[in-house]
């Protein structure tokens, strides 16, 4: 049977699923890739075979919930690579490193499913429909608990060697910006030094906070900044610098077309207005800057950039 289809999409139900270091969660969509009904259960972190049990049940829930049984496509995003060659996947929060998680999934299943990248994930969400609806090139950056982006290209998630994605939250900050604001050079879970991620994202702003004497959490700062208060502004006047170095090596060394921005420092009140401002001021020569813009999706694209990639990966079946 022949299905009609948006965007090269066929208009079917779907499921996506989400992995993270505290939650599993699955989403069904409708035709429409809008959620139908979702389900979070923990992560079990004590061993594989306990992970990969909760997994094979929540896929098993989305089937049934779908009424479509093994029929349903769906997809999975994790944190973490997986390696094209051997399947093998690597996670710091999730008890999968090492694995061949899809192989295993399969034999549990009887049938194999697609996995991706989270932040591909998320990037390719945005592609579709999303706020990088009809373009080409896009880079999604997530700014939360970590950093960490993805590439689409013309609607596919671009991975590399190592089948991850853009691990740009591990380069560290130039040593014009660590000078001028005379930052620590604080260690990062990775193993480096200095890495963009200890700066950025939510634990990062709160670092960046004792370092000027404002001493509380990433949202009370926030709030204390749009207050005036001397200290938490300081800290989000860098946070916003180092910001903005980012997105410059982004723009130097990806020159997507758009950066769109996910995870819960992205919802800062005006932050895409804010930064595609102060982008410009950090201009080389006349080369044109990337747009910015915030995920329209927000905490739902995970699942739903899993759910897309199933659908794209999808035979013709009959429902």
């Amino acid at each position: 049977m022949s299905h009609s289809t948006v965007a090269g999409l066929p208009l079917i139900p779907s499921g996506g699923i989400d992995l993270g270091g505290t939650k599993i969660e699955a989403r069904l969509f409708g035709p429409d890739l809008t959620t139908v009904v979702h389900r979070r259960v923990p992560t079990p972190t004590d061993s594989f075979a306990s992970f990969l049990s909760a997994l094979a049940d929540q896929v098993r829930w989305l089937e049934d919930r779908s009424g479509c049984g093994a029929d349903l496509p769906v997809g999975i995003g994790l944190p973490g690579t997986i390696d094209p060659d051997t399947g093998a996947c690597f996670a710091a929060n999730i008890p999968i490193s090492g694995q061949s998680l899809r192989a295993s999934l399969g034999e549990r299943l009887g049938r194999m499913l697609p996995l991706l990248n989270d932040a591909q994930a998320f990037t390719l969400s945005e592609a579709y429909g999303g706020a990088a609806a009809d373009i080409d090139s896009t880079v999604g950056l997530i700014i939360g608990t970590g950093i960490g982006a993805g590439f689409t290209h013309r609607g596919t998630a671009v991975s590399g060697r190592n089948g991850g994605a853009l691990e740009i939250g591990h380069l560290p900050i130039p040593a014009t910006a660590q000078a001028k604001f005379d930052l620590p050079l604080w260690p990062c879970g990775c193993g480096g030094t200095g890495c963009y991620e200890t700066y950025l994202s939510a634990r990062g702003l709160e670092r960046l906070g004792r370092h000027t004497g404002a001493n509380t959490d990433a949202p009370a700062l926030v709030e204390q900044a749009r207050a005036q208060v001397p200290a938490a502004l300081r800290a989000m006047e860098i946070w916003a610098a180092l910001m903005v170095e980012l997105l410059h090596l982004i723009q130097l060394s990806i020159d997507p077309q758009m950066i769109v921005l996910g995870g819960g420092m992205s919802q800062i009140p005006d932050l895409a207005t804010r930064l595609q401002h102060a982008a410009g001021q950090r201009q080389l020569g006349q080369i044109q800057k990337a747009a910015i813009a915030i995920a329209r999706f927000g905490d739902t694209s995970g699942a739903r950039g899993a759910a897309v990639l199933a659908l794209r990966s999808w035979p013709e079946r009959a429902f």
